[in-house]
């Protein structure tokens, strides 16, 4: 199960264990309780710190819990972690074993702090690129405060619960038996749900910060790249970012970027973002902006008013706001969100297992969603609107080649269909003939493309007809002072390489637009009238 080299580097971890810890197995003759036995009894001989018993008792079998020796068992693997997961379990030793996690004191503490009692139950899949973070951070959670227990849940292992709960996307979680939040979550975004005093505080501390001579609204490639260069010039520089990373959490490989023949979104994500904290960068994570407030004249102070209340002011700002995924508005999807229909087939794919499926869109998204699924459910049809799909050639014929696969193009989606608690079925219009037909399948995943994240932005400074912030060469938007970089843009050609070098321009504009303009004296604004 594992290999010798991965044993290598997980013994090199497991160094670090500062105290003995043990490991519960409750187990069966089952076969996954005979894959979870193989894995456990593999990591106990790599180190004398940790205990392997096999006398646990759970509801959930096969399932095993992680704790520090004599400690009672507040976290639990109701899964064989592997895949994107064997991260998570080899935190999850090192946490126990007493190594520190690296999250910042202020976090830790308030952790610990964490009033009430917290259950928390997390659905996920091992082949999730998003469930990691969710499963790391209800981990440390309950390693961490004696009130918390958290309980990891593969959802292909545990089917029958699955369905009986209607989870139909990962991540998961459910708090004291009731839905708490689904898709990908930071330690700090599960604290804010937590602590509510917490964001008050916080809101206070960011409308009290001294102007930024650039602010970068954005945590993806273009915002990281412009704070990376603005720093580099010396200058007062911080980044507001939802999320750091954006899209490329929510991209599985990527093959296209220079110097990397192979990587992951959440990977280069990562890497983006310790960039950025080596120089002296204001990261202000989990942050969503509303309004921007022009400067009352040349050279004066832009405002970027925030979602708590809180209110930033910079002599320049970056707009790298960057996409999301396109809907299909139609009747049914919104109903059916997380029910049916799904945007991430490598995270929600496993739960389709054995079920019939249709991907929409026929790109290479689209195309790339079905081949990947074909090998997990029992059918795929892929509908395009047009009358050829649009992805590259090599993908093509090897999505023609699946036999469970069936391709229908001049197809326009009219309504998902359900029975109220989850899809059954698809409608669509044969664009060519003009009829109607209806498709009988469990899911749905929606692939056509993407849609800027500028809508706060609407009647601030000139938008596309598409939403895109109009920008010239040098990516000066129709506000002075004002840049922007990246998917929000009307840049051609939505690339991650492309975003970056952006970004890394909006940038030197936004350092150059701050060398040739003087700064007035005023407020966020408002003039300060001269005496």
């Amino acid at each position: 199960m594992l290999d010798d080299t991965l044993k290598a580097q997980l013994q090199a971890y497991l160094e670090r264990l500062q105290q003995p810890i043990e490991l519960v197995a409750a187990l069966d003759g089952s076969s996954a309780s005979l894959e979870m036995r193989e894995l456990l009894e593999a990591i106990a001989a790599l180190s004398n710190k940790i205990a392997l018993r096999t006398d646990g008792q759970d509801a959930r079998v096969p399932s095993f819990t992680v704790q520090g020796q004599g400690q009672p068992g507040q976290l639990r693997f109701a899964a064989v972690p592997l895949g994107h997961e064997f991260t998570s379990l080899v935190l999850a030793l090192l946490w126990a074993g007493g190594h520190p996690p690296k999250v910042e004191a202020g976090l830790i503490e308030q952790i610990k702090a964490l009033p009430g009692d917290y259950r928390f139950e997390i659905y996920m899949s091992l082949s999730c690129h998003n469930c990691p973070d969710v499963v790391q951070a209800l981990s440390l959670l309950a390693l961490l405060n004696p009130r918390v227990h958290t309980v990891v849940i593969d959802g292909a292992l545990f089917q029958q619960e699955v369905n009986e709960r209607d989870v139909l996307a990962v991540p998961s979680v459910y708090l004291n038996g009731a839905a708490f939040g689904s898709g990908r979550m930071s330690v700090e975004e599960v604290l804010a749900k937590l602590d509510a005093g917490a964001l008050v505080k916080q809101a206070q501390q960011l409308d009290a910060l001294e102007p930024f001579d650039v602010l970068n609204i954005g945590g993806g490639p273009a915002g990281a790249a412009a704070a990376v260069y603005a720093a580099r010039k010396g200058i007062r520089t911080g980044l507001l970012a939802e999320r750091m990373g954006g899209q490329l959490n929510d991209t599985l490989a990527i093959e296209n970027y220079p110097s990397q023949l192979h990587t992951e979104g959440p990977k280069l994500a990562a890497a983006l973002e310790a960039h950025v904290r080596h120089y002296e960068v204001q990261i202000m994570n989990l942050q969503r902006a509303v309004r921007l407030l022009p400067a009352a004249q040349p050279g004066g102070l832009i405002g970027i008013e925030l979602a708590s209340g809180a209110v930033l002011k910079a002599r320049s700002v970056v707009l790298s706001t960057g996409a999301r995924w396109r809907n299909m508005n139609v009747p049914g999807e919104r109903e059916y969100q997380n029910k049916g229909v799904a945007y991430c087939p490598h995270c929600d794919g496993p739960l389709f297992k054995g079920k019939r499926t249709a991907v929409i869109g026929g790109g290479n998204s689209g195309v790339e969603a079905a081949i990947d699924l074909a090998g997990i459910v029992q059918h795929v049809t892929l509908l395009e609107f047009a009358a050829e799909l649009r992805a590259d050639a090599v993908l093509q014929a090897k999505l023609r080649s699946l036999p469970n696969v069936t391709v229908i193009t001049q197809a326009q989606t009219t309504e998902v269909l359900g029975d109220g608690a989850r899809v059954n079925g698809l409608r669509y219009t044969d664009r060519a003939t003009g009829t109607a037909h209806d498709l009988a399948l469990e899911g749905i995943f929606v692939q056509i493309g993407l849609v800027p994240n500028t809508e706060w932005l609407k009647g601030a400074l000139e938008l596309s007809r598409h939403g895109e912030i109009v920008i010239d060469a040098k990516g000066h938007t129709s506000v002075p002072g004002v840049f922007a970089a990246g998917d929000c843009t009307t840049v051609p050609y939505k690339q991650i390489v492309i975003a970056a070098g952006e970004g890394a321009k909006a940038a030197l504009s936004a350092f150059d637009y701050l060398i040739r303009t003087p700064q007035p004296q005023e407020v966020v604004g408002e003039a300060v009238p001269q005496v």
